[in-house]
């Protein structure tokens, strides 16, 4: 007996999880992490591997840039390392809110919040936003990060399919008479697919059946629009978007996510959005790196990024299709090598990096069952040499395990 009067017992009540994690293991669908030695660029050493990189989201090549560096050890030096309290407390510097009113600027918007990460910045937007009985319409193929804010606003929930205009207004026109608010929400760049939304045209239905508009640009920041600056501007659609959610820690090379619309909004995010109230704020050297990236954004340096990462990204997806690699799906320099088998993905995957590249397998849960893939992303960094020297060992890798002819 134990000391709370219960039979004591040997057994671990964690016990199914480490028998999970065997089957898993001896599926060959549980990779170990790799670990980054030095900064994270274009050639990295992972694990005491010199590998081409292809596995980050490091668009722009800004996370070791030097306007970014000085930005960051300058507000070390100046303001310390940590905001020490929550933003609604005593956690919110000058430079946060300068940062918010750049990015407002930067997107054309009356105003932004800036979040811890842009995981929080959808899912706290989502559930402070709408509530049980509202409805969200989604896009089958959106973030977890949507889902999950969506499943937190305990709104009903109602899928349509992978950027099908026709069966999102056939659950619009089936909910025409819904008594409380209704919110589209999508995607501006798919993660794993590299695909586009089709946001005009989600635009125009959100506009013809009364409803709330929100893109996560997350994967467009940077990469589509002038100077990076979205779906929203890719489009021409300003004005048409209520709410746009982007993220600071992929093209802009630092952390966080923030959010932009209208200035009631935005206050009203101030208030209501559980991340933004509990998490504490942005260290300074964060805050000061993505000031400096927007800087560099607007300026004809982050012009010449922008279109740097796009001629590589042309560039090395025809010499992949060369080696007969097909991706008819991508639109962006996200370019999905699918593969189907987990196990068979995740072994291409290992041979890859033996061999001198970093392209990582992605299974399930991230997309899936049966559809596996690797998921290789260029940046602007990468020299053309780089490239296709990754894209004749994709080519050899691939074939020797029958992925292509």
């Amino acid at each position: 007996m134990s000391e709370f009067g219960t039979p004591a017992t040997n057994k671990n009540p964690l016990q199914y999880v480490s028998e999970t994690l065997q089957e898993l293991r001896a599926k060959g669908v549980a990779p170990k992490l790799r670990v980054l030695e030095g900064e994270q660029k274009s050639v990295c050493l992972f694990d005491g591997h010199e590998v081409i990189n292809l596995a980050s989201n490091n668009y722009l090549g800004l996370t070791s840039h030097k306007a970014l560096r000085k930005a960051s050890v300058e507000a070390v030096k100046k303001l310390g390392v940590g905001a020490g309290a929550v933003r609604t407390i005593a956690g919110t510097m000058k430079l946060h809110m300068e940062l918010e009113e750049q990015i407002a600027k930067f997107k054309q918007v009356e105003a932004c919040v800036v979040f811890q990460s842009g995981f929080t910045a959808n899912a706290g937007t989502v559930s402070a936003v709408l509530g049980k009985e509202d409805l969200i319409v989604s896009d089958e193929l959106n973030h977890a990060s949507i889902i999950d804010g969506a499943r937190l606003s305990k709104a009903t929930i109602k899928v349509f399919k992978h950027k099908d205009l026709e069966d999102c207004e056939r659950i619009l026109k089936e909910t025409a008479d819904w008594n409380g608010h209704k919110l589209i929400i999508t995607d501006g760049v798919f993660s794993m697919d590299g695909d586009i939304a089709p946001l005009p045209g989600l635009c125009g239905l959100a506009e013809k059946y009364g409803c709330i508009m929100m893109v996560d640009d997350a994967h467009a920041s940077g990469v589509l629009g002038r100077g990076g600056r979205g779906t929203v501007d890719h489009f021409n659609c300003h004005g048409r978007v209520h709410l746009q959610v982007g993220t600071l820690s992929k093209a802009i090379g630092a952390m966080g996510g923030y959010v932009c619309g209208s200035r009631d909004l935005i206050d009203f995010l101030y208030l209501r959005a559980r991340p933004f109230l509990f998490s504490t704020s942005h260290p300074p050297a964060t805050a000061a790196a993505c000031q400096a990236a927007f800087a560099l954004l607007d300026s004809p340096e982050g012009e010449k990024l922008v279109k740097k990462l796009w001629a590589n990204t042309k560039f090395f997806k025809r010499e992949l299709k060369k080696r007969g690699f097909q991706f008819k799906t991508s639109e962006t320099p996200i370019i999905p090598i699918h593969v189907g088998d987990a196990a068979k993905a995740f072994e291409f995957s290992r041979k890859l990096f033996e061999a001198g590249v970093f392209a990582p397998a992605v299974g399930y849960p991230t997309v899936a069952e049966g559809k596996a893939r690797l998921r290789a992303i260029v940046s602007a960094a990468h020299k053309r040499e780089q490239l296709l020297k990754a894209a004749e060992i994709l080519g050899e890798v691939g074939r020797s395990l029958g992925i292509v002819s």
